[in-house]
């Protein structure tokens, strides 16, 4: 007979205390659009995470999905304890684990085609700095959890409502990680030899990253490829500047033809040309859209609310008939709509893409893109990366910059800001001096402008803060002025904090 074996977790245990070591801990807020984390153990136990793994399984049986799940875990020095006490609670809720061992996000992605299993959980914090942990689960492949899929994952886990049923069991399984590098190179042989900076900021993708790319005939030069969960030079971020910087320092100093870097978990990937620019992932995935749309005309891509506007305005994805579709930023989002709208391919500002069959699977996997980017510079051997990218009509586009506001505010916060834009283009308004055209509200508020330039905000489903990217095809000073007019808007409201970086 099954019964409910975890209380309601609790918001706040102190530290150095026995509840702290029998009690589930969890902030609420964790529990995000699209996957959960926390800083640990500030806003999570051990035990909470037993619990999660609790709800966790018995989600999967109130799904009526078969109760195997793969579980793996990214390279931080606390994912080991956290994935042991989550896949405790799966166990509990009668759920057969298949534990890969030290992966990427989509390593694991992966393992639930090889191991034909129907669930996937993978402990990381993805890009996130140390200190936080997390895990994105899925239970219907290629697709991770949803906004509704999570809600309900947090209503089991905060109401108690975990089951334990007999037939939990655990599997550890080898093998996994060479089949994906396998999957990945496919006999693949580049026919010209390119030299790549292969960066991965310490993390789990230096383990994996140089191997493939040696395999398929580049010649890598290694930067910071050494595992070390200290991240002792910067978060292997590569949407940060920071670590773009150092790629770009990289490529100069080696007269590298690009370099190629990796997120925390391996699910993302950052880009900078031969001459060291550093190429946000839009404007990369405009590129590879440009050599798709030759070998799969028609072909529709995806673009998340942040990206260029050039999906749908440049003159070679239209003549190859491509369709473009801007949809809501964040993993899931982006999966399941390539997966609705059967397109070929999606591209997410922060380093995301979605390769679709025949390419790919649908889910994001760096790796993967950097196989796709160097099978482009071998199928364009008459020129540069570097070239491919000054071929894209001139946007000028601000870094993805962040202004603190609490998470337990954020969505108000955008509700109102959305609400003020939306006021200003119905009423004829401005930015900058150009007129408001529309507001695009799928996913905060993206405010398209004259002339083919747009100024956005949204929240952050990951971290406590907003999110703004503004675009001109102007100028560079078009672009900062739209910025600071958005930003004077956003500062109408005093809970919004100061930006991670900023023009």
């Amino acid at each position: 007979m099954s019964t409910a074996t975890m209380p309601p977790a609790l918001t706040e245990i102190r530290p150095n205390t026995a509840e702290f070591l029998t009690e589930p801990m969890i902030t609420p807020t964790g529990f995000r659009e699209y996957d959960a984390r926390w800083r640990f153990p500030e806003q999570i136990n051990l035990v909470g995470f037993q619990a999660l793994g609790l709800g966790l399984g018995t989600q999967l049986f109130e799904m009526g999905v078969e109760p195997t799940i793969v579980v793996g875990n990214d390279y931080r020095s606390y994912s080991l304890p956290v994935k042991q006490a989550l896949m405790l609670g799966l166990m509990n809720a009668g759920c057969r684990v298949l534990d890969i061992g030290l992966c990427l996000s989509p390593t694991a992605y992966f393992a639930q085609f090889d191991l034909d299993a129907a669930a996937v959980a993978m402990v990381t914090a993805s890009h996130n700095p140390n200190g936080w942990s997390g895990v994105k689960v899925g239970a219907d492949k290629p697709l991770t959890h949803g906004p509704a899929e999570m809600a309900r994952l947090k209503e089991i886990v905060l109401g108690g409502q975990g089951v334990a049923r007999s037939g939990g069991a655990y599997e550890r399984v080898v093998g996994v990680q060479e089949r994906y590098i396998d999957d990945l190179a496919r006999d693949l042989k580049l026919s010209r030899k390119l030299k790549v900076v292969c960066a991965t900021g310490n993390g789990a993708a230096g383990a994996f990253a140089p191997q493939l790319l040696e395999r398929i005939g580049a010649e890598v030069v290694p930067l910071h490829n050494e595992l070390d969960y200290t991240f002792p030079h910067h978060n292997p971020n590569p949407e940060a500047l920071e670590m773009l910087h150092a790629m770009a320092d990289a490529v100069k100093a080696s007269g590298a033809d690009l370099a190629l870097g990796f997120d925390g978990d391996g699910d993302r990937c950052g880009v900078v040309d031969n001459t060291g620019d550093e190429i946000f992932a839009d404007k990369m995935g405009v590129i590879l859209a440009r050599d798709l749309i030759k070998l799969h005309p028609n072909a529709t891509f995806v673009a998340d609310v942040k990206s260029t506007g050039l999906f749908a305005s440049d003159p070679e994805l239209l003549a190859g008939g491509a369709k473009a579709d801007y949809w809501k930023t964040g993993h899931s989002h982006m999966k399941r709509r390539v997966k609705e709208l059967g397109a070929l391919a999606g591209f997410e500002k922060s380093g995301h893409y979605f390769l679709a069959e025949p390419i790919g699977r649908g889910y994001d996997c760096g790796l993967r893109v950097a196989v796709e980017i160097l099978k482009l510079l071998d199928r364009n051997a008459d020129k540069s990366l570097a070239d491919l990218k000054d071929a894209l009509p001139t946007t000028y586009t601000t870094p993805t910059m962040s202004p603190y506001c609490a998470d337990e505010q954020k969505y108000d916060t955008i509700k109102a800001l959305t609400e003020r834009l939306v006021q200003m283009c119905d009423e004829g308004g401005e930015l900058a001096g150009l007129k408001m055209e529309r507001v695009v509200t799928v996913n905060g508020a993206r405010v398209l402008l004259e002339g083919g330039a747009f100024a956005l905000v949204r929240a952050s489903s990951n971290t406590p803060n907003l999110v703004v990217v503004c675009e001109s095809s102007t100028s560079e000073e078009e672009m900062k002025a739209i910025f600071h007019a958005l930003d004077a808007i956003i500062r109408e409201r005093p809970e919004v904090g100061e930006y991670d970086q900023t023009i």
